[in-house]
C-alpha cells in the first residue's frame, strides 16, 4: 500500500564526520548531472563538509563497479554512491549493462564491508529517466537524493554496528 503523504521526508540524521565518494557515469550526462546535484543537495542538507565529499566521474554505468571498488579499497570513505542511467533502447545491450552494473556494484559492497549505493536509473525511455532525476522542472523526487539519503544512513549503521 502506497502511504497518503508522499512528500519526501527529511529524516533526522546527520552526515556531520562521515566522507562520501560520488561515482557519476557520464553516458547520458544530462540526466546523472540532475542526479550529482540532488545528491550533493542532500549531503549538504545532512551536514556533509564539502571537503568530506568527492565527485568522480566515469565513462557508463557498466565502469561504476570499476570506480567505486577503487574508492573502497582506499579505506578513505564511509559510503560510495554510484549515479548512472541506463535507457532502454532497441537491443538487448540495456538488459546486460543495467544487469552487470547492479551485480558489480552489490559484489564491491559486499566484499568491501563499505556501503556501495545503487543509484542506477533502468528506465524504458529518456523521458522516465528525467521524470526520475526530478523532472523537468524539479518536481519529481529525485533518485540521486534518494541515493545520497540511503549513504548517510548506511553509514551511520556500519558505524553503530563496528562500535558494539
Amino acid at each position: 500500500m502506497t502511504p497518503k503523504n508522499t512528500k519526501r521526508q527529511v529524516l533526522r540524521i546527520s552526515a556531520r564526520g562521515y566522507r562520501f565518494a560520488l561515482v557519476v557515469s557520464r553516458f547520458h550526462a544530462d540526466i546523472t548531472a540532475k542526479l550529482l546535484k540532488a545528491a550533493q543537495d542532500c549531503l549538504r542538507k545532512h551536514g556533509a563538509k564539502s571537503s568530506d565529499v568527492r565527485v568522480v566521474n566515469c565513462p557508463g554505468a557498466f565502469e561504476l563497479p570499476q570506480a567505486a571498488n577503487v574508492l573502497v579499497a582506499s579505506g578513505e570513505w564511509h559510503a560510495v554512491i554510484c549515479l548512472g542511467a541506463v535507457i532502454r533502447g532497441e537491443t538487448p545491450h540495456f538488459a546486460y549493462v543495467a544487469a552487470e552494473a547492479a551485480r558489480g556494484i552489490q559484489d564491491v559492497a559486499l566484499k568491501s564491508r563499505t556501503p556501495v549505493i545503487f543509484g542506477v536509473l533502468t528506465t524504458n525511455s529518456k523521458e522516465q529517466a528525467f521524470d526520475r532525476a526530478g523532472g523537468k522542472n524539479g518536481k519529481h523526487p529525485n533518485k540521486g537524493w534518494d541515493a545520497a539519503l540511503a549513504a548517510i544512513e548506511m553509514a551511520a549503521l556500519f558505524q553503530g554496528l563496528k562500535s558494539r
